[in-house]
C-alpha cells in the first residue's frame, strides 16, 4: 500500500484597516477573483472565505470587512464579523499599508490583538504597497511594528503587483494545522454562487457611481435559472434608499444601469465560463440598513450591529 499524503487546512484571518488591500492579497493568492475590489473603502461587508492551495496545504483565506470606528448598525455588524473571523482563525495576518505606516488605526488595531491574545494562534505582519515608498523608510517601519507586536513573521508584499505573495502563501501553508482538506481541491469560495453574482454587480456600481452613494445601495440576487443551452439567467434588484438614489443608479436615459449591466455581465461570464443573461431592477427601500433579511444576505448577522 503506497502511504498517504499528509495534507494541511486551516483557516487564514487577513485583518486590517478599510483599502489597507486585504480583497486584493485575497484574490492574489486564490488566483481567482472571489472578493470585491474598488478603491472605497469598507466595500467587503460579509466575511468572504477563499481557498487557496499550496502543495498538500490548503488555505481558507477569511477576508475580513476593514476595521474601523463604528456608527451605524451596518458598521458595527461589519467590525464585529471582523473580530470574529479574526478569533477563529488559525492563523491572523495583519496587513498594513506601507506608506501610510503606523497610523492611529493600526494602533487601535495592535491594542485589541494583545487584549484578545488567542492562546496558540499565530499573527504574522504583511506590508502591503511596499513600491509606494523607499527602502530605508520601509526597514524603519519594520523596526517601528517589530517593537510594537511579537509577530510570528513579517512580510513586505505588493498584493497588486504579486511581490511577496508567494512567500507569505508558502508560509501559511506550512503552518496551518495537519488535517483534512475542507473543501473539494477545485472550489476556490465558499459563497453561494448567488452571492458571488451579487457582489460582482455591487462592485461595478461602486466603480461607476464614485462619491455618490456607494454605501447606500446594495444587490442580492432574486432566482437563478439554468437553461437547457447551457447558460444562466441572473434576475438581480439593486436596492437603495431614497427615490433620488434611483434615479443616480439609472443615470441620464438609462446609460449608468446599462454599463453596470454589461460590465457585471461581462465579468460573470468569463468567472462562470459560459453565457450570462442580467437582468437588473432597482427598488427603492428606506430601511434597508435596518432591515435583518439584508444583513442574512450579506451573511452578517442585525444582532452584532444593535
Amino acid at each position: 500500500m503506497s502511504e498517504q499524503k499528509q495534507t494541511r487546512a486551516g483557516f487564514v484571518a487577513l485583518i486590517g484597516e478599510p483599502n489597507a488591500g486585504k480583497s486584493t492579497l485575497t484574490n492574489a493568492m486564490v488566483g481567482a477573483k472571489v472578493s470585491i475590489v474598488t478603491h472605497k473603502v469598507q466595500t467587503t461587508r460579509a466575511r468572504i472565505r477563499g481557498v487557496a492551495m499550496q502543495g498538500d496545504s490548503q488555505l481558507v483565506l477569511v477576508d475580513t470587512p476593514g476595521l474601523f470606528r463604528p456608527r451605524r448598525n451596518l458598521d458595527r455588524a461589519m467590525v464585529k464579523a471582523a473580530w470574529s473571523g479574526a478569533a477563529d482563525a488559525d492563523i491572523v495576518v495583519l496587513l498594513i499599508e506601507a506608506h501610510r505606516g503606523k497610523t492611529d488605526g493600526v494602533d487601535a488595531i495592535l491594542a485589541a490583538l494583545k487584549e484578545r491574545n488567542v492562546e496558540g494562534q499565530k499573527v504574522a505582519l504583511a506590508i502591503n504597497k511596499i513600491d509606494r515608498i523607499p527602502r530605508d523608510r520601509l526597514l524603519a517601519l519594520t523596526a517601528e511594528m517589530s517593537k510594537e507586536f511579537d509577530f510570528a513573521q513579517i512580510f513586505m508584499v505588493s498584493a497588486e503587483k504579486g511581490y511577496g505573495v508567494d512567500d507569505l502563501k508558502a508560509w501559511l501553508a506550512g503552518r496551518v494545522p495537519e488535517g483534512p482538506w475542507m473543501y473539494p481541491e477545485d472550489q476556490i469560495a465558499d459563497l453561494p454562487l448567488r452571492m458571488i453574482a451579487a457582489e460582482i454587480t455591487r462592485e461595478k456600481l461602486t466603480l461607476r457611481l464614485h462619491q455618490e452613494l456607494p454605501y447606500q445601495l446594495t444587490v442580492e440576487t432574486e432566482s437563478w435559472e439554468e437553461r437547457k443551452d447551457g447558460s444562466v439567467r441572473i434576475d438581480q434588484i439593486i436596492y437603495v434608499m431614497r427615490d433620488g438614489h434611483k434615479g443616480i443608479a439609472l443615470g441620464p436615459k438609462g446609460e449608468t444601469i446599462k454599463a453596470v449591466s454589461m460590465a457585471a455581465r461581462e465579468e460573470l461570464t468569463e468567472f462562470l465560463g459560459r453565457k450570462v443573461h442580467l437582468f437588473l431592477q432597482i427598488k427603492v427601500r428606506p430601511n434597508w440598513l435596518d432591515e435583518a433579511e439584508r444583513f442574512t444576505e450579506m451573511g452578517l448577522d442585525i444582532k452584532d450591529g444593535g
